[in-house]
Order: structure tokens, then sequence, then C-alpha cells
């Protein structure tokens, strides 16, 4: 604990800006993470589409509005707005995009202000160091040596923070390109179910 400290401490002022995006970083990712754990279920998705091939939309539409998950109000737009479906789901996908993609620039941002904040406590310490060199002389380049090791500390800290925010961060996308295409899927299974219970009709 006390090593942790003191490595901060060496690292110089641009520890504390760091420091805040390692936590910033770590929040987003765990809400996040359970945001995408508590949506992942697609059981709801099914058993609405089925409702509805069995043309029983009335329970369809209020099973969908008991549910609160991205897919599935894209869903209950559809049921909803069964005259004009495909104009209501693609209305309601493009609504979804933002909560989907919800806080991860400020992963994005992490990920490239972390190594700046970094170099900028390594140039910052340099300075330092040959400010003491100019004083001590060449004659002690321990003086020289220690300074830029501690320089140094700034750069690893915030290349391991973007690295660390980088990996969540692509999955976060992903995961969120992947439901934009599970959408993309079960509104035109609902438009076929759709048209389907209007031909029975």
């Amino acid at each position: 604990m006390f090593d942790f400290i003191d490595i901060i401490i060496k690292g110089g002022p641009v520890m504390a800006p760091l420091l805040l995006c390692s936590v910033i970083a770590l929040t987003v990712v765990i809400e996040r993470f359970l945001f995408w754990r508590r949506i992942g279920n697609r059981q709801s998705a099914d058993s609405l589409i089925e409702l509805v091939e069995r043309g029983d939309l009335n329970t369809a539409s209020a099973s969908a509005r008991h549910t609160d998950a991205p897919l599935v109000r894209v869903i209950a737009s559809g049921l909803a707005h069964r005259n004009d479906a495909t104009k209501a789901l693609e209305v309601a996908a493009q609504k979804e995009v933002p909560v989907l993609k919800q806080r991860l620039s400020i992963l994005d941002t992490i990920i490239t202000l972390a190594p700046l904040l970094g170099l900028l406590g390594t140039v910052t310490g340099m300075i330092g160091s040959f400010g003491i060199m100019s004083q001590a002389g060449i004659g002690q380049p321990h003086a020289v040596t220690g300074g830029v090791a501690e320089a140094l500390i700034a750069t690893a800290t915030g290349l391991l923070i973007a690295i660390l925010t980088l990996v969540p961060y692509n999955y976060f996308s992903n995961r969120a390109e992947r439901e934009m295409e599970e959408i993309e899927y079960y509104a035109s299974r609902l438009e076929l179910a759709l048209r389907g219970d209007e031909e029975k009709k």
C-alpha cells in the first residue's frame, strides 16, 4: 500500500488526473457491464414474436410494455403502430442507438487522454531532471537518472490506463453493433408476423 502511494507521489502532480481517469473508466466499465448483462436475454423478444405469430397482439403489446430493454422497446413501438410498423420500427431503432452507445465516448476520451497526460508528466519530470543536472553537475549521474525514472512513471501509468480501457471499449462497441443487428433481425420478424396476421384476417 505504501509502495503504491510512494509511486503516485513520485509520478508527480499529473498522477492526480490520471487516477481520476482510471476511476471514471472503471465506473463506466462496471455500469456498461451491468447494462449489457441486464438486457442480454432474448427470451422476451422471442416470446413476443411468437405471440404475434399466433395472432395474440393484445397480450404481446401488454407484455412488451412491462419489459425495459432496447430490443423490446423497438418491438413495442412496432406493435403500437401496426398500421405503419416499418416506419415506427425504424424510428424506435434509431432512438435506441444512443442508449446502446451511451458513455462509450467517455472511454474513448480516456484512451486518448491518459497517454497524453502521462507524456506531459514525463516531460515536466525531465525538465526537473535537467534542472537538477544543471545544479549538481555531470559528476552526479544518479541525480539525473533518478529523476528520469520517476518521470517515466507517469507515462507508464497513462499507457496502462489506456490499454486497460481499450479492451472493454472495443467489447462494448462490438456489443452495441451486434445489438443493432439483432434489433434489425427482430424488427423484420415482427413485420413478417404482422403481415401474416393481416393476411389471416
